[in-house]
């Protein structure tokens, strides 16, 4: 299998730590999708990423559709319920994560815009999706050490991947010190060798 993306996506990161915790080898295959050449149209005609193909040529995405599968290929590590309520709620929570993500990147990819044509609105309105959305995670965590259940799930792994990135890309959204439950939970899962391994590039 090949793995394309780039190490700096939030939805990229998500899925090699599924790979990494459910123990599956696969070939990493960096791409910008922002150049012209870039290899990631010739499987996925929206050029996005993480994009996993598959050894008989069968390309998967996007991120969800990627570990979902990939939770699928070995027992080891389960990180998505097998059905039911408890799958919903993981599920819901990989939603969230990934909901904090696509609102953090629009507000980074619109002030990357000349500033003459950044749209006031529409940073405001991401900003506060991204509030919302790590204020409801903080509401919902509470003083439970995982997302859902008594271990790591594809939920915590989504959240994890979403908060890193702000803070990476986003540093004013100071989400650790406005939530320390928040704060609390990701120094369990950043201590992790997934989560180590696929620290972004400074």
């Amino acid at each position: 299998m090949k793995l394309y993306g780039s190490r700096t996506s939030p939805y990229v990161r998500k899925v090699r730590i599924v790979m990494i915790e459910k123990r599956i080898e696969c070939d990493f295959m960096e791409e910008n999708v922002w150049s012209t050449d870039t290899a990631v149209t010739q499987h996925n005609p929206l050029t996005k990423i993480p994009v996993l193909v598959l050894d008989d040529g069968m390309p998967l995405y996007d991120s969800r559709v990627v570990a979902e599968y990939l939770d699928g290929v070995t027992p080891v590590s389960r990180l998505i319920p097998d059905g039911g309520r408890e799958r919903a709620l993981v599920k819901r929570w990989e939603a969230l994560g990934d909901g904090i993500a696509d609102a953090g990147i629009a507000l980074f990819l619109e002030r990357k815009r000349d500033q003459t044509l950044q749209s006031k609105d529409w940073l405001a309105r991401q900003r506060g999706k991204v509030d919302a959305g790590i204020a409801a995670a903080a509401r919902e965590l509470g003083d439970r050490e995982y997302c859902q259940g008594l271990s790591v799930t594809l939920g915590d792994i989504s959240l994890a991947c979403a908060l890193l990135w702000m803070e990476f890309r986003l540093p004013e959204v100071p989400w650790r010190a406005d939530h320390p439950n928040l704060r609390k939970w990701i120094e369990r899962l950043e201590a992790m060798p997934s989560f180590v391994d696929t620290t972004p590039p400074a």
